[in-house]
């Protein structure tokens, strides 16, 4: 059986290391998360964001406008933020009703401010590996990766996905490192072929189970970035087919958490992250990270 990384652990142990920081600085770091709307899965990770910020001792600000809210009003919320010296860093809650522009609500943000990682700015310190705030479930991976002792110098790295929030970012932060890095997307030609060289193996694609027995090399460390509902019998059934004990958690749940790599087909991994309690602990951790550097750095230019 392959060794289990547990997100959880080294969540606690990244929190842990915050709070000293925390309160060697003249006032509390804070944090403000917009969240418009009522998207019923952004409010539960808002929650759990600000609940974080309660527990290490930052100051959390949720700011609430309705989904009627047009681009330029939100740019005004967003304007106001940037200038609130309390206020180190500003977290957008995406997806934003479609109306929106989100591009220019993520532009709108102050650079130093954008503890996500996500402005053009900051992607731009990280490909050249210069300092700055690092998009969270990547940085999250990479700190499991150097806690568990999981070498990357001079491995291949495959990561599927090529998103602006999880994939590209993974890759670069890999290279950083001295992986030799394979980007895989939909149109890979031979999926399985690229992935069956991976050492470690970032599934980040979004979809339910896509990441095979014979996708995995053995001994490889197989990270796994997804989050998906299985929210009816035949979805399921794609994934565990008749297997008994998952369908009686469904019934049980009425709903199955699975990430991009098949559950019941990573035996000959070296590692693997669980789903749920995997990658997922990470993000918020990052997050708080990137807020608490966000106020040292305020604080030194003050």
């Amino acid at each position: 059986m392959p060794r289990l990384l547990d997100g959880k652990l080294v969540r606690d142990q990244i929190l842990s290391e915050l709070k000293p920081r925390i309160a060697a600085l003249h006032s509390r770091p804070g944090l403000a998360v917009v969240l418009v709307g009522a998207n019923p899965a952004s409010e539960i990770y808002v929650r759990n964001k600000v609940k974080t910020c309660e527990d290490i001792g930052l100051f959390s600000e949720k700011i609430t406008p309705p989904a009627t809210i047009t681009t330029d009003e939100l740019l005004n919320v967003i304007a106001d933020l940037n200038a609130r010296p309390e206020i180190d860093g500003i977290l957008v809650q995406m997806p934003l009703p479609t109306h929106i522009d989100s591009r220019r609500v993520l532009l709108a943000i102050a650079p130093h401010k954008d503890v996500d990682g996500f402005h053009p700015y900051n992607v731009g310190n990280l490909v050249s590996g210069n300092p700055g705030p690092r998009a969270c479930t990547p940085a999250g991976i990479m700190e499991m990766l150097r806690r568990c002792e999981i070498p990357v110098a001079g491995k291949n790295a495959v990561v599927v996905g090529r998103s602006d929030i999880v994939g590209k970012p993974m890759a670069l932060m890999l290279l950083h490192q001295h992986a030799t890095v394979t980007i895989c997307h939909s149109k890979t030609a031979d999926l399985p072929g690229e992935c069956r060289r991976a050492d470690i193996l970032v599934a980040a694609i979004g979809k339910a189970g896509l990441i095979r027995g014979n996708f995995i090399k053995p001994g490889a460390t197989v990270i796994d970035v997804g989050m998906n509902r299985l929210n009816t019998p035949a979805e399921v059934g794609a994934v565990f087919g008749d297997n008994a004990a998952k369908r009686a958690e469904f019934e049980k749940k009425g709903s199955l958490l699975v990430g991009d790599v098949h559950p019941l087909e990573v035996d000959q991994a070296g590692a693997v992250t669980p789903v749920p309690g995997g990658v997922g602990p990470l993000t918020i951790a990052m997050l708080m990270a990137n807020t608490v550097a966000a106020a040292e750095a305020h604080t030194a230019r003050s």
